[in-house]
């Protein structure tokens, strides 16, 4: 039986770092903070007096506040770090004199002071190099002698696939086990703008580890990185569940008890050294070949007795990525997973920094 004892002081990277046995205490330890929360019990000695350092490379509005908002109920204190404002924390041969500190020196300093540091790093943000906001936050945990949490990098956003699989466990009757063998879809979609790979990929990860069925639904040119790939291939194994790729959006939509459908990037070539998505500047004439791959009110009638649920992670492209009457429809879920972001991260550092 794993117990928080297990998890004190433990990184939260990726989700696939962990059991699924650890994911589940963490998640249910959540569920039982958010219990508290709604009825208003006062929980504020399960990390009284306690510090997290958060570091935003890139803007927020659903982790910053969920992240503040959660310490503050613990008992502790969030400190809002962004560069500019401080040093920015660089890898060695990225300095810049005056601007930069090497990621080894502030690891090192913000551990000493505070009990545990959460990143968020993507996109331009790391010169659009895949895999490098991940590194980021491995030299982070390198040189940190405290917990450091994964706010999303270019590659998981495993705060986001805990919030995911928490609401899609309440929607099966509170019950880890009835997730199993149901049809989750994590689907491309239109938008005019280049998003991350993180939301995507943990987003078939995480179904995966509670043998749901999952589909990854996506035109050919957005494939997912094959690291990914094969790691949802082994959990479909390890539990029990599916995994298949489907390149019509309606078809991968058939019979789904979950759909999941936004927008991401496109990889160039494959492989964490050097690896960028297709460039800004040829993205349009690639994604504007997909206009159709939007989620409409009759393309949810072909779910599972056209009663599947809709997610997204938010922010959406409205009109681009799903009609209004979707996101706002009585299968929509996706205010239920931004709500979940808080429980689920009290669940995480409630169990890491305790």
């Amino acid at each position: 039986m794993v117990t928080t004892e297990d998890l004190k002081g433990r990184d939260f990277l990726t989700m696939v770092d962990f059991t699924r046995e650890e994911i589940e205490t963490m998640l249910l330890v959540g569920i039982d903070l958010k219990k508290r929360f709604v009825a208003y019990e006062d929980h504020r000695h399960i990390l009284p007096g306690r510090t997290l350092f958060m570091i935003f490379y890139n803007d927020s509005l659903r982790t910053r506040n969920s992240f503040e908002a959660g310490m503050t109920q613990l008992g502790g204190h969030a400190h809002f770090l962004q560069p500019g404002a401080i040093y920015t924390p660089a890898l060695p041969g990225d300095e810049i004199a005056y601007e930069t500190e090497r990621v080894s020196d502030v690891s090192r300093v913000l551990s000493r002071m505070g009990d545990a540091i959460a990143i968020r790093i993507y996109g331009s943000k790391c010169n659009w190099i895949y895999g490098k906001g991940q590194q980021i936050q491995e030299n982070f945990a390198y040189w940190s002698k405290k917990p450091i949490i994964n706010m999303e990098s270019d590659v998981y956003h495993p705060c986001q696939g805990m919030a995911d699989i928490m609401t899609i466990y309440e929607k099966c009757s509170h019950d880890f086990n009835k997730l199993q063998g149901k049809k989750f879809v994590m689907s491309w979609a239109y938008s005019a703008g280049q998003k991350p790979m993180a939301v995507p990929q943990t987003g078939v990860l995480a179904p995966s580890m509670f043998g749901m069925d999952v589909t990854l639904a996506c035109p050919p040119e957005f494939d997912l990185h094959p690291d990914i790939i094969k790691k949802v291939e082994e959990h479909a194994d390890i539990y029990g569940g599916s995994f298949t790729i489907e390149r019509d959006m309606k078809t991968g939509f058939e019979e789904a008890d979950f759909v999941y459908p936004k927008s991401w990037g496109v990889l160039e070539a494959h492989g964490i050294e050097g690896v960028r998505p297709a460039k800004p500047e040829i993205m349009p004439e690639i994604m504007n070949k997909y206009t159709d791959w939007k989620t409409t009110t009759e393309l949810m009638d072909v779910t599972k007795k056209g009663r599947g649920y809709y997610m997204h992670c938010l922010p959406q492209d409205r009109g681009m990525e799903v009609d209004d009457e979707v996101a706002d429809g009585p299968r929509s879920i996706i205010f239920d997973q931004a709500e979940n972001r808080l429980h689920a991260q009290k669940g995480i550092m409630a169990c890491i920094m305790h």
